[in-house]
């Protein structure tokens, strides 16, 4: 298993409670909500990201 990076996070109650419902809708904690949520937003902008070079 891959080594994974610990950072501090401040959230809002508000945003908290939002993730905590979804994590609970898919069955996973709030913290793999998160990184479920995060590594999607990456793979999204990496499709999206066209290269300088290539326009």
């Amino acid at each position: 298993m891959a080594d994974k990076k610990q950072i501090p996070l401040r959230l809002s109650e508000k945003l908290y409670a939002e993730i905590a419902a979804w994590a609970e809708d898919d069955f996973r904690s709030v913290n793999g909500q998160i990184e479920y949520l995060l590594t999607e937003c990456v793979k999204k902008r990496k499709k999206t990201n066209v290269k300088k070079e290539d326009i």
